[in-house]
């Protein structure tokens, strides 16, 4: 079991999201300085830069890969040796430590004898492990793609702001009609291995007394996750990612609309004049400038020199945040 599975994992898992992290750190470069309207909740946000959106994606995809790689130390224990009941009964001294060494040096990984058989044959968490590592890999994997096809819906009625790669028609009755089927793609394994890490958790709970027999389905289960995320990972690298590019002109088009930029109003005018000019701008089909200089609360120019999304996409700066304690103004 731990060998094959080692093996799968430096053989498909670990290439295959060592390369989506690679694609997707460069378009967190490309789209570094590319403004756009923040949601949450589905609705409207604040402002971030696309490179700040998809560096969510490479932290993701970056703590998925540590996770996988420190599950490896339990799958290096071997349970060979342990016989039947984890006595090693039948076996000569030193015969566990000796076959695992010859494992190891056979494959190159460091597998050593399980420091306690009876563990290593009763109960299979550390399979248990590697397949929740993998779970959780499948829920980022799931929220990336799901996110990347949601920023890519249109081309005129969705969010539009990326243009995914036309890969292949998408409809037998609509012509030109693209879908975004490297998205839906991994979304369907990213499922599937949710389900099979059920069916592992399940067959590690059944370790009944000296030895767990449901070791077939959990293999085959940890098998198969591994293969689906390595292959799904290069794929959607490959067919979708690297291929990503942003749409500006409808980003631009739905920030500048967005009234959720009254945000940067709230130190000036306060919070509930603020929400009065997001409410009378939705209201009546304006924008928040011509809402808030209609209302009074400020100028256009004052609108223009406080409203800059640029400044809306980190801390504001402080320029004594970084001065000693006693030169800092007292209150």
């Amino acid at each position: 079991m731990h060998i094959s599975a080692v093996a799968e994992i430096n053989r498909v898992l670990l290439p295959g999201l060592k390369e989506l992290l690679a694609a997707l750190e460069q378009k967190q470069e490309e789209f570094k300085d590319i403004i756009k309207i923040g949601r949450t909740h589905t609705q409207d946000a604040t402002p971030l830069t696309l490179g700040q959106e998809f560096s969510g994606y490479v932290t993701q995809v970056r703590k998925g890969i540590k996770r996988v790689e420190a599950s490896l130390p339990a799958l290096y224990e071997l349970a060979l040796g342990g016989t039947a009941v984890g006595t090693g009964l039948n076996t000569v001294e030193g015969y566990d430590v000796a076959i695992a060494a010859l494992i190891a040096e056979e494959t190159g990984y460091p597998f050593v004898t399980a420091e306690n058989k009876f563990e290593a044959l009763a109960a299979h968490d550390a399979v248990v492990e590697c397949s929740g590592a993998m779970s959780v890999l499948a829920a980022s994997l799931m929220k990336i793609a799901n996110d990347i096809r949601f920023l890519g819906s249109g081309p005129r009625s969705g969010l539009g702001e990326l243009n995914l790669p036309e890969n292949e028609p998408g409809s037998s009755i609509m012509p030109g009609k693209i879908n975004p089927t490297q998205c839906e793609a991994l979304t369907m394994v990213a499922a599937q291995v949710m389900g099979n890490h059920v069916a592992i958790t399940v067959g590690g709970s059944n370790g009944h007394f000296e030895l767990n027999v449901f070791k077939p389905v959990m293999i085959a289960n940890l098998l198969s996750s591994i293969q689906l995320i390595g292959d799904a990972c290069r794929s959607f690298s490959r067919n979708c990612v690297v291929g990503i590019q942003a749409n500006t002109e409808k980003i631009n088009e739905l920030m500048s609309n967005s009234l959720m930029l009254v945000t940067a109003l709230n130190p000036k005018i306060g919070y509930d004049n603020a929400a009065k000019v997001a409410k009378h701008a939705h209201q009546n089909g304006t924008t928040l400038k011509e809402a808030a200089t209609s209302m009074g609360f400020l100028t256009p120019e004052e609108f223009d020199q406080w409203v800059v999304p640029a400044d809306m996409v980190g801390p504001k700066k402080n320029s004594s945040a970084n001065e000693p304690p006693e030169k800092k103004q007292k209150v």
